[in-house]
């Protein structure tokens, strides 16, 4: 079953649902009539009493209080609750982790913190977030006094966008910085609690400070080198949690001597805004979507054996201009498709509103990554008219 809600539902997701006959319902009034075939929301919770080990997905982590006040008597919110907030996660893999260092803070003491107590560099983020808000990368004092005003902007704006349940300002937690390169990937776990990975990509970065969400990009090289390591801690982090049919989507660095340390779990869903669901199956072939709910863990012996060996990447285009979106009166869509060699898809968003003018899938050989790297760094201030 399938919760869709705002901010975005894309047609891939879509037309899995009118493929597979997928029950889903409308939580945040964002399908249109006659879009696709809908159930009502007492079927999804009857349907829970009946099979209390039933499957959930949702697109958007703005769903989460539809299953709060309405699958309260399942283990749905308890699992929600574990990944969704940052401390509690962070406390659960305490024992396999115990070196590190991790703080919660409530956002009324922030002027309070002593930073001759925190590890320097150090990252702060919302105990309860989504996307790259409010996530910031503190490397001295000076620096630090600028952040603390930085988070109060931002969830003064972001309160209008989406629900508590989804960004909570409340509490942060202040961690140490996790070196390597970063990875994010989805997978489930089983009515066994086994789990099943349904995609790897690697996050890219603009430079050290850089906390955004612009690049991630998916190889057959990328997923042969990561996933017995990625599927083993799933595997731990899936006996610590005793969860059971439930997806996730993960992610982690890994440094240089290979060491992996998770950055953060999310529940009830892949990849937000339909992305690397999506993203795996261009590159693969593979449906998670339907993989996951039908309860079909991928082959990925074949799926890799069929794969070729162009770099497949989700390119996600935040408004990184310095220009306040409201002021923004155009979006030149096509210069920006002529700057890649294999564009697949353009998804176009209401930036006035959330800030990212859209998402872009490409694929390319590697002698073309030159192409990802540049929009990587770009502040995308050619594109725009003001």
């Amino acid at each position: 079953m399938i919760l869709l809600d705002k901010p975005y539902v894309s047609q891939f997701l879509k037309n899995t649902i009118t493929k597979y006959k997928l029950p889903a319902i409308d939580t945040g009034d964002i399908i249109e009539d006659g879009e696709i075939s809908l159930i009502n929301s007492e079927q999804i919770i009857q349907n829970f009493k009946n099979k209390p080990d039933s499957r959930l997905y949702t697109n958007s982590e703005n769903s989460i209080n539809w299953v709060i006040n309405n699958l309260g008597f399942t283990k749905l919110p308890e699992y929600i609750n574990l990944f969704k907030n940052k401390f509690e996660f962070r406390k659960l893999i305490k024992s396999i982790y115990p070196d590190f260092f991790f703080k919660e803070v409530a956002l009324k003491d922030l002027d309070q913190i002593n930073l001759e107590e925190l590890p320097m560099p150090f990252i702060i983020k919302p105990a309860i977030g989504f996307l790259s808000l409010g996530v910031h990368k503190v490397v001295n004092k000076e620096e630090w006094l600028k952040v603390k005003q930085d988070i109060q902007d931002e969830f003064t704006n972001a309160k209008k966008l989406f629900p508590i349940e989804v960004v909570n300002a409340s509490s942060f937690i202040i961690e140490e910085v996790i070196d390597g390169d970063e990875f994010a990937f989805d997978a489930y776990f089983d009515e066994n609690g086994e789990a099943v990975i349904l995609g790897i990509s690697k996050h890219l970065f603009a430079s050290e400070k850089d906390v955004s969400d612009r690049v991630y990009y998916t190889s057959k090289k990328l997923i042969q080198s990561y996933l017995p390591q990625f599927t083993q801690f799933v595997e731990a982090l899936g006996r610590r949690a005793d969860i059971r049919n439930f997806p996730v989507h993960i992610e982690v660095r890994v440094d240089d001597k290979g060491k992996l340390i998770p950055i953060e779990v999310n529940p009830m869903r892949f990849g937000g805004w339909c992305t690397t669901a999506d993203l795996t199956h261009a590159a693969t072939g593979l449906n998670p979507y339907y993989s996951y709910l039908n309860n079909t863990p991928p082959d990925w012996t074949q799926l890799l054996d069929e794969m070729d060996d162009e770099i497949y990447s989700l390119i996600i285009l935040d408004n990184s201009t310095g220009i306040p979106s409201t002021d923004i009166s155009h979006f030149d869509y096509e210069k920006l498709l002529t700057k890649f060699s294999n564009p697949l898809e353009l998804r176009k968003t209401d930036y006035k509103t959330y800030n990212i003018f859209g998402i872009l899938y490409t694929k390319c050989k590697q002698d073309q990554f030159i192409e990802i790297e540049d929009i990587l760094v770009s502040d995308l201030k050619e594109y725009v008219c003001p």
